[in-house]
């Protein structure tokens, strides 16, 4: 893989206030710093992941995509290059504003900034979130994943698999367009959605614990106006989550228990039973597209289509023979 991860995000905004308390108070990351044109957030042991500046724009500003090491970032330079994209040196002090050791800045088909790095600076104090929360799901997954849009895949698509390294996880046709695509563990890092204009959908971030997600949603409950997608569980990356629209009007998609994948050996495919095995009620969608939506999670109900939960060691309890007819059924299974 050509590169690591999604290592930070950098948001223009207008709502600088907002932006703070959203992503300090709601959403638990921890605020770094504060000045009257921005903040930087942590969500780890990374000096930073979220960067939000005070700008008359309105949304994400650049990606940082992590590589290995220098020799990863100067090969998918050269890539770059040899197929005509334009790549410039980031400053030492861009790089130190980032908190890496060194960049390059470049830009995607449809105009998104783009910076690969190598060498993020890590941070000597223990993190501590901006409400009792149990952490998020980072290390070598990287912070999370985006989801963008685009008014013809097919033309940006290829930039990303063909030079930037990324490979397909899987995709849907129905009730819209998207295609997935990873490049560690996560299911997805970088997903496309086919909406016919250029941009964001969403970001979505991964606690530790079930807990953390419900008691988010408790406190989105308080203005039901800023969900944008209510709880529900996806069929792809397993994820549990709900979406919130941010102070810049994209989601962001809070989440856990998402599957881990084997790089080496996936085989991309199509999902034919939907985005979600259930809730996740979209309101960005059209009605015809949010009943189809609704029909395939009944359809896929009636089917039994049923996934175990995925969880890390010390965030579960295995209950021991609670119920005599499941423990004959798993067993059954196990012989078959």
């Amino acid at each position: 893989m050509k590169l690591h991860s999604l290592g930070y995000v950098g948001i223009n905004t207008g709502h600088l206030d907002d932006w703070t308390a959203y992503a300090n108070r709601f959403l638990g990351m921890q605020l770094v710093d504060r000045s009257r044109s921005g903040a930087t957030f942590r969500m780890d042991d990374r000096k930073q992941r979220l960067v939000v500046q005070e700008d008359a724009g309105e949304g994400p500003a650049f990606y940082g995509w992590e590589t290995l090491d220098a020799a990863a970032m100067e090969r998918l330079a050269a890539d770059l290059e040899g197929a005509g994209v334009e790549v410039a040196r980031g400053s030492r002090a861009l790089a130190d504003e980032r908190r890496v050791h060194d960049l390059i800045v470049f830009s995607d088909p449809i105009g998104n900034r783009l910076e690969a790095f190598h060498g993020p600076e890590i941070a000597t104090d223990p993190f501590r979130p901006g409400r009792a929360i149990s952490g998020f799901r980072t290390g070598p997954l990287g912070m999370g994943h985006a989801v963008l849009t685009a008014a013809r895949i097919d033309e940006v698509v290829p930039f990303y698999t063909d030079i930037m390294g990324f490979h397909l996880s899987d995709y849907i046709l129905k009730p819209f367009k998207a295609y997935f695509f990873h490049t560690n563990a996560r299911h997805h890092s970088l997903a496309f959605i086919d909406t016919g204009k250029n941009g964001i959908h969403h970001l979505m971030i991964e606690t530790c614990f079930l807990d953390d997600v419900g008691q988010a949603y408790d406190l989105a409950l308080r203005q039901p106006e800023t969900i944008g997608t209510t709880l529900g569980r996806h069929v792809n990356d397993e994820v549990t989550s709900f979406y919130s629209w941010s102070p810049s009007k994209f989601l962001f998609e809070y989440g856990w228990g998402g599957r881990s994948i084997d790089p080496d050996t996936w085989s991309p495919h199509e999902r034919t039973e939907g985005p979600s095995l259930w809730g996740h009620d979209r309101q960005w969608l059209s009605p015809e597209a949010y009943e189809e939506a609704r029909e395939l999670r009944i359809r896929g109900a009636a089917e039994g289509v049923r996934v175990p939960v995925n969880v890390m060691e010390g965030n579960y309890q295995s209950a021991a023979d609670v119920c005599p007819w499941w423990s004959a059924a798993v067993a059954a299974r196990k012989a078959g």
